[in-house]
């Protein structure tokens, strides 16, 4: 598989308050619907898109954002399967540092041979995996 894994905070930042990364990643979001960019996510990330605005309280923000994100992805979500759980729990040993669901995340590049991940979140930084490109100083193909 090729392309690159977009990660939760590109479509909340895109879609979110004022911030130094709205305009990057809505510049993301962008290539994707041009379809510059050749992007994957899985449905993880839409999960934490509706389980962070639902917890804020800002439940329409967070389906506006979900509704956008998924317009752009639809047919480039990948599902997160029994194996890729297999493989996140062995990459939680291994990356103490990465939070659970970027554990998943991973697990699912893994198996679907995603080598880029384009985020804001260092804790992708110096895996062997992935490589991280960073939300701030990407720049639109």
């Amino acid at each position: 598989m090729s392309g690159v894994f977009v990660d939760t905070n590109i479509p909340m930042y895109a879609g979110g308050s004022p911030h130094a990364l709205r305009e990057p990643a809505r510049n993301v979001i962008r290539a994707i619907a041009a379809g510059t960019l050749d992007a994957v996510t899985d449905a993880e990330v839409f999960q934490e898109i509706l389980y962070r605005y639902f917890h804020i309280g800002a439940r329409e923000q967070g389906l506006q954002i979900f509704d956008n994100f998924f317009r752009i992805m639809e047919g480039h979500v990948l599902s997160v399967t029994d194996a890729d759980m297999a493989t996140a729990r062995e990459l939680a040993e291994r990356y103490p540092k990465l939070g659970p669901r970027d554990v998943v995340h991973l697990g699912v590049m893994v198996r679907q041979d995603v080598a880029e991940i384009v985020t804001a979140d260092l804790a992708f930084d110096d895996l062997a995996e992935v490589r991280r490109i960073d939300l701030a100083t990407w720049t639109p193909p």
